[in-house]
């Protein structure tokens, strides 16, 4: 899950898991069953054997999937890479005709379906009900219709490294199951902030199935943390200027539309994924919107032009609960798309037309990258538990303690509202020198289209620089993070034959923009994939630079007097003897120019070019 709420105490936690061993809110008014009554002997999965108490371990996972492609022609099982333990990333396909390839489900006009589990190990809800779901296709039958016009791509457990490191005191906040995985890789990195940078095995054959298979759907199950409320199910999907206007519309009209009520008659309280404005009060209010960058896979999905919806159930509710709430959420979401497949489908090459085309109408329409929360908001009834703020004399901060047994409805403000905030005029190409492999071998893992220049060009571009650089002082998932303001130069420069050139009329514009532009969010100079060009590699000595300081305020006055002002107005400068003599050495034609100058350039019109694509 996204870890944007408050914690709640461990004590609390077991006491909730006394009270309320069924799992259902308060206000819910239909008790949750198992999807399936009527299970042939041999089929029930683990968690059901157990009484949703045990989650298999990743052997048992695919020993049951095996026995379904055993029995079963609906299902084969692949698998898409290797973990850094040697463990295989299974891929389990779904079809009713034999669909198993892109190729036949393009041909046959089915829809794709990308389900994701266990991205954090320790969040198995989603494995389970995908267990439980694909038997109820393949076996019972009872959910065979929700293959009439979908095939289903599954990743069982996506973090299964993690998935082994197996344990009863994986998720300090989560009841239930008894033992769960881990959040993080075995080289303890977070999948779930690796979808733009790649830098575990895992993501990497993650983006070549995604290429292969270009989706038209994606779901990745997780479990919240959080506090205390009546909501078994969020949920949430990018619905920001940052996303494509036909996935938005497809989402809010016929995927929030159709399927919510579906799951409020099935018994469950869905609730749009939201945090609160104040972790320590709920009265405060709660905000949606503008967390989905693309480090994440919902945020990711939608710069490739597809409807992601991230699953969240509510953790302390009981593992049935959760688990069939996954359950509900997919088969509704299934039908949904089995009963209008053509209006997901003209959604989505519309989002990919549109896309292809920013380059064309970039100069009147500034592509967003991120957006901000607005200050307006709208009351909302909310379905809470009774609390309490105390002060702790453990923390020293407010203690706080909910009571699930006495529901209350709150009238909250909430904040769901957003508007662009960073934004760019978007190239008609991106220019990439060769020698910078690692950022070309990532567009191409990202199943961007590239040339390469087999005659030079000379061109008028935009060029970045930076100034205020900052490097973060400790690591975030495995990398340094870069803190820049960036300057725009127009320059007109020759590039060598060899030069990668990055088109941005294609459906992968917006993968483009958030790799290459600096101020976008995950872009890959923020993730020190350039951070050399900040280093200097040419140093003056000090009797040196005071000859050269010497001869150059000597034929140039202006200089002296400029010197003379800056040592005037800047205490620190006046006594920073290195930074005095460094003021002449940077402005002398020893000086590298390259430092802080971003390498790749903006092509902002038409250019005609020789080049071959690049393999």
């Amino acid at each position: 899950m996204h870890r944007i709420f408050q914690h709640v105490t461990i004590k609390y936690f077991l006491v909730y898991g006394m009270l309320c061993s069924c799992g259902t809110a308060v206000a819910q008014t239909t008790p949750l069953k198992p999807p399936s009554s009527q299970v042939p002997d041999g089929w029930l999965t683990k968690v059901e054997r157990t009484d949703f108490r045990e989650t298999p371990r990743y052997d048992e996972t695919m020993a049951f999937y095996e026995q379904l492609a055993a029995q079963s022609p609906w299902v084969k099982i692949e698998s898409f890479g290797m973990s850094p333990q040697g463990r295989k990333l299974p891929l389990v396909i779904v079809s009713r005709d034999n669909t198993f390839t892109p190729e036949l489900a393009n041909a046959k006009g089915k829809l794709i379906v990308l389900i994701q589990n266990c991205i954090h190990a320790g969040e198995s809800d989603g494995k389970d009900a995908t267990m439980m779901l694909v038997r109820d296709m393949a076996i019972t039958k009872t959910r065979a219709s929700l293959l009439g016009h979908v095939v289903l791509v599954i990743i069982p457990i996506f973090n299964v490294d993690g998935h082994e490191r197996f344990s009863q005191y994986s998720r300090i906040n989560q009841n239930g199951p008894d033992e769960m995985g881990w959040r993080v890789t075995a080289q303890n990195l977070n999948l779930n902030r690796d979808y733009i940078k790649a830098d575990t095995p895992e993501m990497q054959s993650w983006l070549r199935l995604w290429n292969r298979w270009n989706p038209d759907f994606h779901f990745d199950n997780h479990t919240t943390d959080g506090g205390d409320w009546q909501y078994d199910l969020m949920y949430a999907f990018d619905g920001h200027a940052t996303a494509s206007a036909s996935n938005i519309a497809w989402l809010k009209n016929h995927w929030e539309a159709k399927v919510l009520p579906a799951l409020r008659k099935d018994g469950h309280l869905p609730i749009h994924y939201f945090s609160l404005v104040d972790s320590k009060d709920l009265t405060k209010g709660i905000r949606s919107g503008g967390g989905l960058t693309p480090r994440f896979s919902t945020g990711y999905v939608s710069i490739r032009n597809r409807p992601s919806i991230l699953v969240e159930t509510h953790m302390l509710k009981s593992y049935r609960t959760r688990v069939i709430g996954t359950y509900n959420l997919m088969r509704h979401t299934l039908a949904l798309l089995n009963s209008e497949p053509e209006v997901l489908r003209e959604a989505n090459m519309r989002a990919d037309r549109e896309t292809a085309a920013l380059a064309r109408t970039g100069s009147d329409h500034p592509e967003t990258l991120t957006v901000k929360q607005t200050k307006s908001s709208e009351d909302y009834s909310f379905l809470g538990f009774e609390f309490q703020r105390t002060p702790s004399d453990i923390s020293g901060d407010i203690r706080i303690t909910y009571d699930n047994t006495k529901p209350q409805t709150y009238l909250l403000p909430w904040s769901t509202q957003t508007e662009p905030d960073k934004q760019v005029t978007i190239p008609r190409a991106y220019l990439i020198p060769q020698e910078w492999t690692k950022a070309i071998d990532l567009a191409l893992l990202h199943g961007l289209h590239l040339r390469r220049l087999t005659s030079p060009l000379t061109a008028e571009v935009e060029t970045y620089s930076f100034r205020k650089v900052s490097f973060a002082d400790r690591p975030f998932e495995g990398r340094f993070r870069v803190g820049y303001e960036v300057d725009t130069t127009v320059v007109t420069r020759t590039f060598p034959v060899g030069t990668v050139v990055l088109p941005l009329d294609q459906p992968g514009a917006k993968v483009a923009l958030h790799l290459f532009e600096p101020v976008a969010p995950d872009s890959l100079v923020s993730w020190g994939f350039f951070s050399a060009i900040f280093e200097q590699k040419e140093y003056g000595e000090h009797y040196v630079l005071e000859a050269l300081a010497r001869d150059m305020m000597r034929d140039n006055p202006a200089l002296r007097d400029t010197f003379e002002k800056k040592l005037a107005d800047d205490e620190k400068f006046a006594a920073t003897p290195w930074a005095r003599l460094y003021f002449f050495y940077q402005q002398s034609p020893f000086w590298d120019t390259a430092i802080n100058v971003y390498p790749i350039a903006r092509l902002m019109t038409p250019s005609t070019m020789s080049i071959e694509p690049v393999k």
